[in-house]
């Protein structure tokens, strides 16, 4: 440009570009007339062609090098590209802060720098021309150090999920890291970069993984660098669980429900501690009524060992003359001495099968080689491994293995299976029980007889047997019902109303005969009675057994009422964890039916119950019993 023109251009930043020149310049029509051109690339190449255009006092003030203003780009024009790269024209310039200006052959192209906001990319991959989206080579960057790149080279996190991994290992955090000179590195356990993309500075299209894209740095907005460009970051937390209250039950108040009005401190804490004098005295009385009810059984117990002698004498002789004598029955009502149990169950029960002594014998051998030869059917053998092991958990001489009398109960029943061969029938669950009961009284010979013949008697056999059986059940149940209503009217009018019938409770204990909801004591008399007075009295008892239980059974809701039947109350299963009651014992345990509590509603029922009402009721049932 001539110097008379008197043209001066000033740089301004964020103002762009201002020309100063002669009015008669401006009218001039010459073909030497300089027509000036506003584009980026013209302006980088007038300013580092012309220097001194740029004012000294700047210079001065900043106390930079006479090179400064040339470094500083034009904030007015972008050099953001939305793929997440960066100008790399300008981030060199910015990097070397001693390099002297570039001349007019080191000036890029026009057509490489973007002329306005249109040339910006918006796709993700990279240009197809072999250089990154502004169009420059980085290949000065190469001798560069890791040190002298711009803040904004930042790398940002990725994170992997894993969803194979345990929960605090499924997610993983790695750092990719861009050096000038060697490109982008990323994390092995991902994937590994070729050595072609490695030699260039642009970053890699984002790929299309689950990682997250790296955002798009800013060389005036820097952002901090990763913590560790390589190590993985991963959480490891294990949670902990204090042995004390948690922060919200030392709060809670535990003196008045959640939807009210909280107390203040001082009325809470004396509402709680009157209520720990209330439980405190509760158990207290709890522990002596268990007392008192000990020393009663105990005393019991010993007057049926004095009375040995008048059973020894008038009883064993001829077992009959109990129905004879009012006194010697009431005797029997009150419980056998526990070493003439053998042979007068024995005797109780008859031999109306003519069985021989060697029948179980006979009836062992046969399944010893059935088990042998492998013809013994392996779903029975497992019903009764099954059955076996919830027989009398509390006692534990029949446990599997270590128990005692384990391999006499399993042969007993191994036989008793044999024997019902013959007649088409199978194992039925809750035998084992019986089983175990007879055993703990007689030996296996003796027994064998005595539960064959008593698994014989109508109702018994009833419940033990076939489908075809189903019909005598029923009528069974009709019975039940209706002594029920007569009985306990308020009882019967509720299971109606929930639709409870018999068959929903009664054959979990008649099957059994009691032994998995009752005490043992309780079952050894129930078992002494149930000997002498037949099957009427299972109805009896049964009924005994609604009588203790009702003052639970008015609940409105019928799935609580079957869970009380069956002896799973929610309620009170957590009554007895709290008291450290131990639950392997009869299931209504946890509703406090003891032996004395049971009797005293048996023997309420004398003036009610009538062997007559009985005897009617089954022939109106059962006609052909």
């Amino acid at each position: 440009m001539a110097d008379d023109d008197h043209e001066v251009v000033e740089r301004q930043v964020g103002k762009g570009i201002e020309a100063h020149f002669d009015l008669d310049d401006a009218f001039s029509d010459g073909e030497d007339d300089y027509n000036l051109e506003f584009s980026s690339a013209a302006i980088r190449k007038h300013l580092a062609e012309n220097p001194s255009w740029v004012g000294n006092d700047d210079r001065e003030d900043d106390g930079e090098t006479e090179y400064s203003s040339a470094r500083d780009h034009d904030t007015s024009i972008s050099t953001i590209c939305l793929d997440g790269s960066s100008n790399s024209y300008l981030e060199s310039r910015s990097s070397s802060p001693s390099s002297p200006p570039l001349t007019a052959e080191e000036q890029p192209d026009e057509q490489e720098v973007p002329q306005d906001f249109s040339d910006i990319t918006l796709s993700e991959e990279l240009s197809t021309h072999g250089h990154s989206t502004n169009g420059h080579s980085t290949s000065d960057a190469d001798t560069q150090d890791e040190d002298a790149s711009p803040p904004g080279d930042t790398s940002y996190p990725t994170i992997h999920i894993d969803v194979s991994r345990s929960p605090p290992s499924r997610v993983t955090m790695s750092t990719n890291t861009e050096n000038n000179g060697e490109g982008r590195q990323e994390d092995e356990a991902v994937h590994t970069v070729s050595e072609s993309n490695a030699s260039s500075s642009h970053l890699p299209a984002p790929s299309h993984d689950i990682d997250i894209p790296p955002l798009p740095t800013s060389p005036s907005s820097p952002l901090p660098r990763a913590r560790s460009p390589t190590t993985p970051t991963t959480s490891h937390r294990r949670q902990t669980y204090s042995a004390g209250p948690s922060a919200f039950q030392k709060v809670l108040s535990q003196t008045r429900p959640h939807f009210l009005p909280p107390k203040n401190r001082q009325e809470d804490q004396k509402h709680m501690a009157d209520w720990q004098a209330m439980m405190k005295q509760s158990r207290a009385a709890e522990e002596k009524r268990r007392k008192a009810l000990q020393e009663r059984r105990l005393a019991r117990e010993l007057k049926i060992e004095q009375s040995i002698y008048t059973w020894q004498k008038e009883i064993l002789p001829d077992w009959r003359a109990v129905h004879k004598n009012p006194n010697l029955r009431r005797l029997w009502w009150n419980g056998m001495p526990t070493k003439l149990r053998a042979s007068l169950w024995q005797q109780a029960v008859g031999n109306a099968l003519a069985l021989s002594k060697d029948n179980y014998k006979n009836c062992l051998s046969r399944a010893n080689r059935a088990l042998s030869s492998g013809s013994f059917p392996a779903e029975t053998l497992q019903a009764i491994e099954q059955d076996v092991l919830s027989t009398l958990p509390s006692l534990h001489i029949f446990h599997p293995g270590t128990g005692p009398l384990y391999e006499d109960l399993r042969d007993m029943l191994c036989a008793w299976v044999v024997s019902r061969a013959d007649e088409g029938l199978g194992y039925v669950h809750g035998t084992a029980k019986i089983a175990a009961m007879i055993l703990l009284n007689m030996k296996p010979q003796q027994g064998f007889i005595v539960m064959r013949n008593l698994l014989e008697r109508h109702c018994m056999r009833s419940l033990y047997g076939s489908v075809a059986a189903k019909d005598d059940v029923e009528a069974y149940y009709r019975i039940f019902d209706t002594l029920l209503a007569d009985c306990m009217p308020k009882i019967y009018f509720n299971f109606k109303q929930h639709q409870i019938s018999p068959g929903a409770y009664l054959p979990d204990w008649l099957i059994p005969l009691f032994l998995d909801h009752l005490p043992f004591e309780a079952c050894a008399r129930l078992w002494d009675v149930l000997l002498l007075e037949g099957d009427s009295f299972l109805f009896r008892a049964a009924l005994a057994v609604l009588a203790v239980l009702e003052p639970r059974l008015f609940f409105p809701d019928r799935q609580e009422l079957l869970d009380l039947l069956r002896g799973e109350n929610k309620a009170a299963l957590d009554v007895a964890k709290r008291e450290g009651r131990l639950l392997d014992g009869a299931k209504y345990d946890i509703y406090g039916v003891d032996e004395e509590t049971l009797w005293e509603r048996i023997d309420s029922m004398e003036e009610w119950w009538r062997e007559s009402t009985w005897k009617r009721l089954t022939q109106r049932e059962l006609p052909d019993l």
